[in-house]
């Protein structure tokens, strides 16, 4: 029998997280400062964490492993930041928010977090205008919004293309507050490597100072770790190289339970693959959906000769383009949700329509001639020209688009060498997000008591897949609005607990294990490097344990990943030493992690015989190719235990997913 319990609140939706606050113990002001509190990232989720912590009074310990909190992969996040706050009048309101999310999700997200996601989310936008971020506004001085992918409303704050960069600059300002009161000690270029447990509770992390190779303990009232996401586990991925599932994984192998990790949004608008040697892919913003046209030739022949070099897009008329999406879901067009969109590109270069060439003849157009005209058009009549040239139409509509995704278009001429405002862009279909991730109950705590897991590291609000501008919206609502109150009831308890000691038998042993890890990979008289395996095991993940799975592939990935895993901790070679800079041992830590996962992702996708969401069974789709769930059989969150090195014996525990405000249905996107 399952021992999970969600903690989730009795009541209605509307009122579940309000009646929770006020029933939540507190911790008086003057007893705060008694009490140290660890964060390990310091993304959205993690600045916010500690900027709130230490406003409010606490001791707090922040790590990352960058060189500042500045560099967390947040600042990556390009597209926007979703809030219900109805500002275009198009019909939105919380629960439309939270009914967007929960079918984006494909139905397997815990209602009570979703909605608590949507109540909150107004304020997020209003903390980060006090704040000073720099969102975009219309004319009339209010915030604009656009739209993304699964939603009929305009809803995603934004600003240019780099809304990341700057709610983290918004996040880390009030960090770095608190940094200079003295409530929050940062340590930059520190990376945790081992949780501690001292009767069963969380009392502080092992860390390497990533830059003298010192092996360090750090104790604590409370851990909280908002590490991000386990996308790199593919190698190819839009994530940053160093963003790693080492910190969550290490509170797994503590007895955290890891849930859903099958769960991985393949996000539809990367930079396609160009070659055998590259270590990253490059993402273009969801946001470009808005004015971008998706399609592919119509005829095979005419797809081959853009192949070949014979042809260039814009010589292929519009009656020979297939805007695919327009033409498979016409209510919502080119802004389908990511999993549906990505499915739809593979499906077309499958079958050979696809226009790049690369090895596998894999990328679609995103194409704003359109947009380009219509906005010219529109432009040229505001200002009193009724009759404008062509040319004078494609120079206001390049200038309107410049104005809202200049910098997006900048970066991808820069990457590619050619102009988007002339040639199409050539997208396809990569590895971006993660949805599954640390189980954690109502209050973001882990079955560990004092472990507590914010943003992408756990697996709480996006269900099978996330919408485009949830990410960020999540981040900033678990740090900002959800574990100060949270946090503060499990620290009530803990006022009398004293200072916690790091001399125990318990951070011995922990720190004792972290050097024989390491001490294992510099004296391993290997002979091929980290990276070598870590390809190869991207390999098996996105070929296997990608867009598309089936039973055979899943168990030949499981065997695969055992087998390379043995080999990898034969025949790796770390050089350098362990008191020193050592980027090498650093991915070789977490490569070792990631083949673990890897194999447990296999194992939860095999288990779950259903299609939904980003988990696309190729046994378990519909006539017309979208996702079949089964929710007599599969309507819960996975959630499994570790149980040592053997990770085919890990043990699966079922949280029910019980829907009482959301009627379920198929979903339907046409």
């Amino acid at each position: 029998m399952s021992i999970l319990d969600s903690k989730i609140p009795e009541g209605s939706i509307a009122e579940k997280w309000t009646n929770h606050k006020n029933h939540l113990k507190l911790v008086a002001p003057n007893n705060r400062p008694k009490i140290d509190v660890i964060v390990v990232g310091t993304g959205l989720a993690g600045a916010s964490a500690a900027a709130s912590l230490g406003e409010m009074g606490y001791n707090v310990k922040a790590f990352c492993f960058q060189d500042s909190p500045r560099r967390a992969h947040s600042i990556a996040a390009q597209g926007g930041i979703n809030a219900a706050k109805n500002y275009q009048n198009d019909g939105d309101s919380i629960f439309r928010l939270f009914y967007d999310t929960i079918k984006g999700g494909d139905y397997r997200a815990r209602e009570a977090n979703v909605h608590r996601l949507a109540e909150v989310s107004g304020n997020i936008i209003d903390q980060c205008v006090a704040q000073g971020v720099p969102f975009a506004r219309e004319y009339g001085g209010l915030l604009d919004n656009r739209s993304f992918g699964g939603t009929q409303v305009q809803r995603t704050f934004y600003a240019a293309g780099q809304t990341g960069q700057q709610l983290l600059l918004g996040a880390y300002s009030a960090l770095s507050r608190q940094i200079g009161l003295g409530r929050v000690k940062m340590y930059n270029r520190h990376e945790m490597l081992d949780l501690v447990k001292v009767d069963g509770k969380a009392r502080g992390i092992i860390a390497r100072n990533l830059v003298t190779g010192e092996i360090e303990r750090h104790s604590a009232h409370a851990v909280i770790i908002a590490s991000g996401g386990y996308g790199n586990v593919y190698f190819l991925s839009t994530n940053a190289m160093g963003s790693n599932v080492t910190a969550a994984w290490k509170a797994h192998k503590r007895g955290a339970y890891f849930a859903n990790p099958c769960y991985v949004q393949i996000h539809p608008t990367c930079i396609p693959v160009h070659g055998t040697n590259q270590s990253k892919l490059t993402l273009m913003s969801e946001s470009l959906r808005n004015s971008g046209r998706i399609w592919v030739p119509k005829k095979k022949e005419d797809a081959e000769a853009i192949r070949a070099g014979q042809l260039k897009p814009t010589q292929i008329a519009e009656e020979d383009r297939d805007y695919y999406l327009e033409r498979r879901y016409p209510a919502f067009g080119n802004l389908v949700p990511r999993d549906v969109a990505s499915r739809a590109a593979k499906e077309r270069c499958d079958a050979g329509f696809g226009i790049e060439a690369n090895d596998t003849n894999e990328g679609v157009y995103l194409d704003f001639s359109s947009e380009i005209i219509a906005k010219g058009k529109q432009a040229a009549y505001a200002s009193g020209d009724h009759n404008p040239s062509d040319l004078k139409i494609m120079e206001l509509g390049k200038k309107w688009v410049e104005e809202k995704y200049g910098n997006l278009f900048q970066m991808y001429e820069k990457i590619t060498d050619e102009n988007p405002y002339e040639t199409p862009m050539k997208i396809y279909p990569a590895v971006h997000y993660t949805m599954g991730g640390v189980w954690v109950d109502y209050n973001l705590q882990s079955t560990i008591p004092g472990c507590f897991v914010a943003g992408e590291a756990n697996f709480s609000d996006h269900g099978a897949n996330r919408l485009g501008a949830s990410a960020l919206m999540q981040g900033l609502a678990d740090g900002y609005f959800v574990l100060p109150y949270t946090v503060s009831n499990y620290l009530a308890d803990e006022i009398r607990t004293g200072k916690i000691s790091t001399d125990s038998p318990e951070f011995v042993e922990a720190e004792n294990n972290v050097k024989e890890s390491i001490n294992k990979f510099l004296s391993n008289n290997g002979s091929k490097t980290v990276d070598h395996f870590h390809k190869r095991l991207g390999l098996i993940m996105w070929n296997k344990v990608g867009m598309g799975r089936n039973a055979q592939g899943l168990t030949e990935a499981i065997s695969e990943i055992a087998a390379l895993r043995e080999e990898f901790y034969k025949d790796v070679f770390v050089p350098g030493d362990a008191n020193e800079m050592n980027p090498e041992l650093e991915k070789a830590l977490r490569v070792g992690d990631f083949m673990e996962l890897g194999q447990l992702m296999a194992i939860d996708a095999l288990q779950r015989k259903e299609s939904c969401g980003g988990h696309f069974r190729e046994e378990y789709q519909d006539a017309e190719g979208e996702t079949l769930r089964d929710d007599e059989n599969f309507k819960f969150v996975g959630a499994w235990e570790y149980k040592g090195m053997d990770i085919n014996q890990s043990v699966l525990h079922k949280e029910p997913l019980n829907y009482e405000f959301i009627k379920i249905a198929a979903r339907n996107y046409k």
